[in-house]
């Protein structure tokens, strides 16, 4: 595990990666399906309101100046491809505010991160689960290893958003959209945030 955010030091971050228990079962499921070479290396889970919050605003002002010429509502269309809205209403959840999404690459057996083609969190088309399928002499190697990450991951109940390889869903509002469930079994859970810990959560 490596929590990302606690390391880029952004305010209220985990220094622990929190996830529901459904959510790690299905890890250790997946781990079991990768070949003995290979393993899982977690960035992100549980994902406090105020980070949320943090995020979007902060990849909002990096887009602002990568298109000046945008309008308010344009930047938001475009920054909401990377970082869902902060709501914690049951019908724009944020996926991250549930535990029951995670950001995760392929790793070696040592837990160093292999080459999947981007940057975590890189604002580019690059980033799109598919993009080496369809660019495939552009990195073949990277290509491998999404898939690798993508099938396992399936195999074991994740869901993938396709503009990012590293982020997966389960049994949140995400997960339900793509897989057309009547129901999506994770809310929203809020939390007090002491020193990059949790003090207190609630189920809302």
């Amino acid at each position: 595990m490596e929590p990302i955010y606690y390391q880029q030091q952004i305010p209220d971050s985990l220094q622990v990666i929190y996830v529901r228990e459904g959510v790690y079962k299905r890890l250790q499921q997946a781990l079991t399906l990768l070949p003995q070479e290979y393993s899982l290396l977690l960035y992100d889970g549980y994902r406090p309101f105020q980070v949320q919050q943090y995020l979007f605003t902060h990849f909002s002002k990096q887009l602002a100046q990568q298109m000046p010429q945008a309008t308010s509502q344009e930047l938001v269309q475009a920054t909401k491809k990377y970082v869902a809205l902060p709501s914690e209403e049951s019908a724009h959840l944020a996926p991250h505010l549930t535990g029951g999404a995670i950001d995760v690459t392929l790793a070696d057996v040592h837990g160093k991160a292999l080459d999947l083609g981007t940057a975590f969190d890189e604002m580019h088309e690059k980033s799109a689960t598919r993009y080496f399928e369809q660019h495939l002499k552009e990195n073949p190697l990277a290509c491998q290893h999404r898939r690798l990450l993508y099938n396992c991951l399936s195999l074991a109940g994740f869901t993938n958003y396709a503009e990012e390889w590293w982020h997966y869903d389960y049994h949140n509002v995400a997960w339900a959209r793509r897989v057309q469930a009547q129901v999506a079994h994770y809310g929203a859970v809020h939390a007090t945030i002491q020193n990059h810990n949790v003090k207190e959560l609630r189920f809302l």
